[in-house]
């Protein structure tokens, strides 16, 4: 099974840009969608982006214009560019691979994003 680390969240004000990462391993990265999600304190997971295994992309509606989701496959890893952020989008952000031929979904641990105003 794949395993999923993330780095990349912090602090940063309104305005400000980050750049998340997740790292794949133990499995072949390009069989898997990914996706980012985000919880925020007392509130549901939702999701953030995907990208598919052949590199279609799926924003939800806030985030669209500002976040961009790309994966390279050499690298094994998706990365979440965030510019323009808001104090909405502070939250733990998880890294989540779904393997295609299978649906199995993982999660990585998650990263902090906290956005001040």
């Amino acid at each position: 099974q794949v395993q999923l680390v993330e780095s990349g969240g912090g602090l940063v004000r309104a305005g400000g840009s980050l750049r998340l990462s997740c790292a794949a391993s133990g499995d072949i990265f390009s069989l898997y969608a990914m996706g980012w999600y985000r919880q925020a304190p007392g509130k549901q997971r939702e999701l953030v982006a995907v990208v598919s295994s052949s590199g279609s992309t799926n924003y939800r509606d806030s985030v669209k214009g500002r976040f961009t989701i790309s994966r390279d496959n050499a690298k094994n890893t998706v990365y979440l560019q965030m510019n323009s952020l808001k104090p909405e989008d502070t939250a733990v952000y998880y890294c989540n691979a779904v393997k295609v031929v299978t649906g199995l979904s993982y999660w990585g641990r998650g990263t902090q994003v906290t956005v001040s105003s």
